[in-house]
């Protein structure tokens, strides 16, 4: 049987997340963040780089969320080939970590890291992410909230009118951004989004499984 190895607070909520929405049988090792937020070092037995989501199936090791939709979407949650939507989907499926994510662990570093320094180098800290959030983080992920907001104007969903694995895999971003970028009811299209992915049965029940998990601030 497939296996989620499943790292607390971590993107391999979302692999359970479509795992549910496709119906295909899997069970949970889990794994526990160390007081750092690295994760185990039992995980790096499974995959080399210690990174969740990863998955082990039929004597298979795969890591990465995109590589896990292509492997067990089998077709659904994938809109057909050769129409815009697919286009959509493909663009959106690699948007999220190649163009999302970084920006959004850049702010949660540059926020984070003067907090959780010795008491002595805060202050220099602050001084030195303060300009940078403000002149180059900030003004990004408030482009990039625009953008989405801007596309979800034009369809329910990412990829068009149809509920897609694109939306699982941006559904990270937005939850980030939420919690830590300023994502508010200034963007209502991507806040009604979210309510929308928080609703559906399959989500909910991913989340038991899982057990709730919370954005880092």
């Amino acid at each position: 049987m497939l296996t989620v190895h499943h790292l607390n607070n971590s993107r391999s909520q979302r692999v359970l997340w479509l795992l549910e929405e496709l119906g295909v049988p899997y069970e949970i090792v889990r794994y526990q963040r160390l007081p750092s937020m690295q994760a185990p070092k039992e995980l790096r037995a499974i995959h080399p780089l210690g990174k969740s989501p990863v998955i082990t199936d039929s004597g298979n090791t795969i890591a990465e969320s995109g590589a896990i939709v292509e492997t067990y979407g089998d077709g659904r949650l994938i809109p057909p080939p050769k129409t815009p939507e697919r286009l959509r989907y493909t663009y959106w499926m690699h948007y999220a970590e190649g163009s999302a994510m970084p920006l959004l662990l850049q702010k949660l570093l540059f926020t984070l890291a003067p907090r959780r320094a010795p008491a002595v180098l805060r202050p220099m800290m602050k001084m030195a992410f303060a300009p940078l959030l403000e002149r180059v983080t900030d003004p990004q992920l408030k482009q990039h909230m625009a953008f989405w907001e801007g596309e979800l104007s034009r369809s329910a969903w990412f990829a068009g009118n149809a509920f897609t694995a694109a939306d699982i895999q941006m559904s990270f971003a937005l939850e980030a951004a939420k919690s830590r970028a300023g994502l508010d009811g200034s963007y209502p299209k991507a806040i009604s989004w979210l309510e929308r992915i928080h609703a559906r049965p399959a989500y909910n029940r991913a989340l038991e499984k899982g057990g709730p998990y919370e954005i880092g601030r």
